[in-house]
């Protein structure tokens, strides 16, 4: 299914996209050496509680997971990139931690997420890794915009994660979104330039590049959920909601605070 949003729908949809920005941003500030993963998950709750809000991930139980996801925020360390189920786990100084986060707010959902490290040390790898998937993610949201392709998109970022030198699966990538968090148009994040569904005013998109170091090949934690490296190596993932607009593209999961 491809939603295209009227605007006060849009508007709905800025609202979640500012909560989960904020909460995203709340979380990073709060996860410093020694907080425990679950922690991230409470208090997560509490704010999308408190908010007025519903998770996206609590009840989640699609063809790839083991059973409903049970957690609120995806809080995936290292090696792990994608849908890492919050544990009993301590955070050290230097963990690469990657939060992923999808609300929905009125009836429309927003995703996003954010790595970054936690405490003082700063791995130039893992720093090289999370910002290339930040410049692939801005590349990403520059290459929207009425009338253009899905395929524009996946061919920007995918030129800045090749052009680092990383390997790119396929297997996951972003995704529309509006009513229901994962819609059609799949995002792959490499691709072909002026192929795709055609962008429309009023069309909500979640870019999503992430990356592993040195492999793009995935194995499943023993919970079911977490996705991570296949040779151990560290990973990074950068996430924004778009709003496809008259005249480009507008990020709806900037945080205000």
């Amino acid at each position: 299914m491809i939603e295209i949003l009227s605007p006060r729908e849009v508007a709905r949809a800025r609202d979640t996209g500012a909560l989960v920005g904020d909460i995203l941003h709340t979380m990073k500030r709060q996860a410093t050496v020694g907080t425990n993963l679950l922690e991230i998950d409470e208090w997560t709750k509490a704010m999308i509680l408190e908010a007025g809000a519903e998770s996206c991930y609590v009840d989640y139980a699609p063809s790839f997971g083991r059973g409903p996801f049970g957690h609120y925020i995806c809080t995936a360390v290292n090696d792990a990139v994608l849908h890492g189920r919050p544990h009993d786990r301590v955070l050290a100084d230097g963990d690469l931690l990657t939060l992923d986060l999808a609300v929905t707010l009125r009836g429309i959902a927003a995703d996003a997420a954010i790595s970054f490290i936690v405490g003082d040390a700063r791995p130039v790898e893992s720093v090289a890794m999370i910002e290339t998937t930040e410049r692939a993610l801005a590349a990403g949201i520059s290459a929207a915009g009425p009338g253009g392709r899905i395929g524009d998109i996946s061919h920007a970022i995918g030129s800045v994660l090749s052009a680092d030198g990383y390997p790119i699966n396929t297997d996951f990538g972003g995704h529309g979104i509006g009513s229901t968090m994962h819609q059609d148009p799949h995002i792959a994040n490499v691709g072909r330039a002026g192929r795709g569904h055609k962008l429309r005013p009023g069309l909500l998109l979640a870019l999503e590049p992430w990356i592993m170091a040195d492999t793009d090949q995935l194995i499943t934690d023993t919970d079911g959920w977490t996705l991570k490296s296949a040779t151990g190596c560290r990973t990074a993932h950068s996430e924004h909601t778009i709003a496809i607009t008259d005249d480009g593209a507008e990020i709806l999961t900037l945080p205000t605070v």
